[in-house]
């Protein structure tokens, strides 16, 4: 990142720490980060995938087409993050692989369009890139989809990873997205450990979450939702030990959020046990709990330093890269969440400080 690039973020992020009123104190004891050094990009290494969404304007048939709307849409975990990373002023590093195909050439011109970095995307003509196409019923849920993304895990290599080794050593953060093969994932964990670099585990689904289990010792924060959280769990301890009871009928919210609470606590606490740091476990509507040990640094060397849960991934990184605390950047995270559910793409076109200020200034307050 040149010295302009670093000032016009440090710049954007102070927008955003203008729009945070004072906070109630955070029950941990948390210290405040550090912004990175002019020079220092997070890295971000994962899926690229192009997204197919097909909506009918009429309720959809077996064996013949109806009527819709059909739009290509960039997408997957690790992309997803990166972008919406990007537009909070915060340029990581993407380290990915795509095919020279039609897919990965849309992929490729949104990035350079964007005119975010391509240092660390192999496209190469072996690889078919990655596409997830799903069509919707007439409500917008999901009536099927199909998903072809074994070129993240088949192409996105150690070797490939390693020749990254300079830029991730001097990150102030490496995130990886759990489409990583386990070789990858415990490739890109060595070089961060060597280089003291936390790292932020994305699980992106229940059955790929379980791979954290070889690499735990070495993840800094990951951010499950409520089944993945209890897969992990059992991935690190004995099946089946924990279980996932679906939440009860309540008489409101804070009710259900106080049960949902208690159910989920024996997972967090032994994720915890386990040596993670922090937990963002994201409830949907529900908002996020925040679970950590105290006295957390998050970011390296203090000294010098389909959508809405990418984005609050990505709002809080970015924020934590610009020298947020923990529970403002988590604030960010949820109103570009907020944001992204209220658009067609993954990433919403456009957000800004300004924009995202009065959910900022809501969730600041409504945490406790």
């Amino acid at each position: 990142m040149t010295d302009a690039a670093a000032s016009s973020s440090r710049r954007r992020m102070e927008a955003v720490r203008r729009h945070l009123l004072p906070r109630p104190p955070p029950v941990l004891s948390l210290n405040q980060l550090s912004a990175p050094e002019a020079g220092q990009s997070p890295v971000i290494i994962g899926g690229m995938v192009l997204d197919i969404h097909a909506k009918p304007s009429v309720p959809p048939h077996p064996g013949t087409t109806v009527p819709g709307m059909v739009k290509y849409i960039g997408g997957g975990v690790a992309r997803n993050i990166a972008e919406c990373m990007a537009k909070l002023g915060t340029q990581p590093l993407m380290i990915s692989a795509i095919g020279d195909d039609m897919a990965g050439n849309f992929l490729l011109k949104y990035w350079k369009l964007a005119g975010l970095c391509t240092d660390g995307i192999l496209q190469v003509p072996d690889i078919t890139t990655p596409v997830v196409s799903n069509v919707f019923d007439g409500n917008g849920e999901l009536f099927a989809g199909v998903a072809s993304v074994q070129a993240v895990e088949t192409f996105l290599t150690p070797s490939w990873i390693y020749q990254f080794y300079r830029r991730i050593s001097t990150a102030p953060l490496l995130m990886l997205d759990a489409n990583l093969s386990p070789e990858s994932l415990q490739a890109a964990c060595k070089v961060a450990y060597e280089s003291g670099v936390p790292v932020l585990f994305e699980p992106v689904s229940v059955v790929k979450s379980s791979r954290i289990a070889p690499i735990a010792e070495h993840i800094t924060c990951t951010s499950p939702n409520e089944i993945e959280l209890i897969a992990m769990a059992n991935a690190l301890s004995t099946p089946g030990k924990y279980n996932f009871v679906k939440l009860e009928q309540c008489n409101n919210k804070a009710e259900s959020v106080d049960y949902l609470f208690e159910m989920l606590s024996p997972a967090m606490l032994f994720l915890l046990e386990k040596g993670i740091k922090l937990l963002l476990v994201t409830l949907g509507s529900n908002g996020v709990f925040i679970c950590c040990r105290e006295h957390v640094n998050f970011m390296k060397d203090q000294k010098s330093l389909t959508g809405a849960g990418d984005c609050l991934v990505g709002g809080f990184l970015s924020s934590l890269c610009g020298g947020l605390d923990i529970m403002q950047s988590v604030a960010v995270g949820i109103a570009v969440a907020k944001a992204s559910v209220e658009s067609e793409a993954n990433i919403p076109a456009n957000f800004s400080a300004a924009s995202i200020a009065e959910i900022l200034i809501q969730t600041t307050y409504g945490a406790k």
